[in-house]
């Protein structure tokens, strides 16, 4: 088969499996790394890309020192969800969801310059809860938010220790959510008892990385990229009545029509310096913020509400600081091991515990390995492994107010996970 024809048909299966699939993720809802390298060093590829994966989605500055190159990522994503609504705990029914991701890099037009770029399946959320015999009948609590991209690149090698390079990344998002309690119109005649825009809507963005990366010497490289926010247009839902919170705790009715509302991306900035102590082995440290406050602070929703236009659910998310370090060791001229360990802060307070019910992105700490065998003739494979260790938040629950006034126990709200990943990369060099 023909070196175009492979890649070509790499492309191919990449699109058809990444636009049907959803995932969970690690930082907020964004995945530590993409592909199998960028996991095995926990995400900590900004100052070391080392497939057109990893650079073209952290740093595309990396590019410009790859050879012509094209890989492929398959990952299973393993999320354990649970929450306490206020009735007793109980868990999501949805667990497994793939992850897949193509890159490559080519030369471009001009000596030192370079063409790469992908698609991937960066990030999402979901959970599906369903606990009946509750005070307030059945509560049904659903989310879905799939993040896809593509991400074509272009970049410079200045000279043998500077590269700059940028990506323009194009960006599909797919978001249905909602949170029910059949029951609640027993209480409160009239009203239907919940939120419900669960009829997916697709909305699409663009934004823009760029990087930069620098070779002190044969030991040390320093990297820095800055992702601008993805701004997305909007996300409609055609809706029959529903029930929605305002932030002081107000029952909000709305009309049967169509309701919409804006979820874009963060912008982001990562930086990094990975050292060389011997030629076959590497340490890279990273450090990332995540601006999650100005797109998840306060998720407005526009439609023919009675007595407003909009309702916003109060999601208050903070900040995020993330830290990453990765190690890899050669072990010889086809075997690469390596691992990493990853800390973000929590964007979610105990205090919003009830507001994020269905968008449980608490978990801090992972430990990711992995390992990549040469195998000739252009060919490696790549695998790895993550776990993120269980976290829980608690708080007051949605229903708090609605019990206390009809005089019904009610336990304080939580939210748990834990996550599991394994995947697998072939990569091809040209």
């Amino acid at each position: 088969m023909k070196k175009s024809r492979i890649l070509s048909v790499a492309v191919g299966a990449a699109v058809a499996l990444g636009f049907s699939a959803g995932a969970l993720a690690t930082d907020g809802y964004q995945l530590i790394g993409i592909g199998q390298y960028a996991v095995g060093m926990a995400g900590a590829v900004v100052a070391a890309p080392d497939d057109p994966l990893s650079a073209a989605m952290s740093n595309p500055a990396g590019l410009a020192f790859l050879t012509p190159q094209a890989a492929f990522s398959a990952e299973i994503f393993n999320p354990t969800r649970r929450t306490n609504f206020g009735f007793g705990e109980t868990g999501s029914s949805s667990n497994v969801y793939g992850v897949p991701a193509i890159g490559w890099v080519a030369p471009a037009f001009a000596k030192n310059w370079v063409f790469g770029g992908g698609v991937y399946g960066t990030s999402g959320l979901g959970v599906n809860y369903l606990q009946p015999n509750t005070p307030f009948g059945t509560i049904q609590a659903y989310s879905s938010i799939t993040f896809m991209q593509m991400a074509p690149s272009v970049a410079w090698k200045v000279n043998d220790r500077l590269a700059v390079g940028a990506s323009l990344n194009l960006a599909a998002e797919q978001g249905s959510f909602q949170q029910t309690a059949s029951g609640f119109q027993n209480f409160y005649p009239g009203t239907p008892g919940g939120l419900n825009l669960a009829s997916p809507s697709w909305a699409y963005g663009v934004g823009a990385t760029l990087g930069v990366l620098y070779k002190v010497n044969d030991m040390v490289t320093l990297g820095a990229t800055y992702k601008s926010p993805i701004a997305f247009t909007s996300m409609t839902w055609q809706e029959t009545s529903e029930l929605g919170q305002n932030p002081n705790g107000t029952p909000v009715t709305g009309q049967p029509g169509q309701y919409s509302g804006h979820l874009n991306y963060p912008q982001q900035v990562a930086l990094g310096i990975a050292i060389r102590p011997i030629p076959q082995w590497l340490i890279s440290v990273e450090g990332q913020w995540i601006n999650w406050r100005a797109t998840m602070n306060t998720f407005n929703i526009y439609g023919p509400w009675v007595g407003q236009s909009s309702v916003g659910l109060p999601m208050h998310w903070s900040n995020q600081w993330v830290a990453n370090i990765g190690t890899q060791y050669d072990v010889n001229n086809w075997l690469q091991v390596r691992a990493g360990y990853t800390y973000g802060s929590n964007p979610i307070s105990n205090k919003d515990t009830g507001s994020n019910l269905i968008f449980p992105a608490v978990v801090q700490n992972a430990v990711t390995v992995g390992s990549t065998q040469k195998l000739g003739m252009g060919w490696k494979l790549t695998e790895a492994y993550m776990h993120e260790f269980s976290n829980t938040i608690s708080g007051t629950s949605p229903y708090a107010g609605a019990a206390q006034q009809f005089g019904i126990p009610i336990q304080p709200a939580s939210a748990t996970l834990t996550e599991n990943s394994f995947g697998i990369q072939v990569g091809y060099d040209f």
